[in-house]
């Protein structure tokens, strides 16, 4: 029996109609909870990650309802690290002999051109927040289904070990991830909830306590695995994949089985498609501009700000950037990852 929650409040839910089950609420009353500043009153800690109260619910319902399938692609994510940009790439390499990126074939008929990323590809946590099986079907080509996350590698481990699915990670300097965040938050962020300062969401971020969070942990995860099982976990960092992203892109083709032939790498696939899913156009697209995720309807344009490296020097006082570095340091230096 399902019972419709109204407290603590939830903008997910509001927005999508969300069910939270007796089972939730129940769950929800027995975890460690701090103030919310996004989606919600509270966020609770759940299997050793921060969630909104419909995010835990979407990892109850996905936990129990899905189960990759070995042709499965899953793009992982910490939130504001690269998702539309790899969600758009991801995409245009799987589904390239069906939708061409030359001429006026692109001009046309290229999906990217006319939907958001994000809902070419589709997001788990919002999917299974609004049901316990939801349809997953979704624009791919005859092997391959695309799907995103934001949930933690421990969250979404039930779901993937019997599989043999591929994910491809993004991971991003958190100094960064943390100013891209708070404006996302700033532009999202309900009424009803107070505003959150960056110094305030700053010491949230570094105490981990924030949606998805702790951030390294959530990075460690997925890097420990590609590490472990480099067939299966692609590992991107943004800002390599901005300094060359012809490179990074032929390696993706590969590792997601597409790889590009000699003749494509001559005519200039790989540029045509690092064109299309470039950050001026894709932004300056009318569905960008004005659409509304199908789900949650959050205005798309929200996802689009500035995709620059470096943009925290704007922001951050030099202590507090050398307070991040110095955790990201201590977080990482046992296991080889420099971010």
């Amino acid at each position: 029996m399902a019972s419709r929650l109204s407290q603590p409040h939830s903008l997910l839910a509001d927005q999508a109609d969300g069910i939270l089950t007796q089972e939730t609420t129940d769950l929800l009353s027995s975890l460690p909870k701090q103030k919310g500043w996004l989606y919600s009153d509270h966020i609770y800690q759940y299997q050793n990650f921060w969630y909104a109260d419909i995010h835990i619910q979407a990892v109850v319902n996905m936990q129990r309802n899905f189960k990759a399938l070995d042709t499965d692609i899953i793009v992982a994510t910490n939130p504001k690290c690269g998702t539309t940009w790899l969600k758009a790439l991801s995409f245009a390499i799987v589904n390239r002999f069906r939708f061409s990126t030359t001429g006026t074939t692109l001009k046309q008929h290229h999906p990217l051109l006319t939907s958001n990323p994000h809902s070419l590809v589709p997001s788990l946590d919002f999917h299974f927040s609004t049901g316990h099986s939801p349809d997953l079907t979704c624009l791919s080509d005859n092997n391959n289904r695309l799907l995103a996350t934001h949930f933690s590698l421990e969250s979404l481990l039930e779901c993937i070990k019997d599989s043999k699915c591929k994910l491809v990670y993004i991971c991003r300097d958190p100094k960064d991830t943390v100013i891209s965040f708070w404006h996302f938050a700033t532009k999202l962020r309900p009424e009803h909830l107070e505003f959150s300062s960056l110094e305030e969401f700053y010491q949230k971020f570094c105490s981990g306590i924030v949606e998805h969070g702790p951030f390294w942990d959530h990075v460690l995860g997925y890097w420990k695995m590609s590490m472990q099982y480099p067939e299966r976990v692609f590992f991107l960092k943004y800002e390599e994949l901005k300094k060359e992203p012809k490179l990074h892109l032929i390696k993706l083709a590969q590792f997601l089985d597409h790889p590009f032939s000699i003749d494509e790498e001559s005519d200039g696939v790989p540029e045509q498609i690092l064109e299309l899913c470039s950050f001026d156009l894709l932004s300056n697209l009318d569905v960008n501009k004005n659409g509304k995720t199908p789900v949650h309807k959050f205005e798309h344009n929200i996802f689009f700000r500035r995709g620059e490296v470096g943009d925290h020097v704007n922001y951050l006082t030099p202590t507090m950037i050398e307070h991040l570095d110095k955790i990201t340091e201590e977080m990482f230096l046992h296991y080889g990852l420099k971010l």
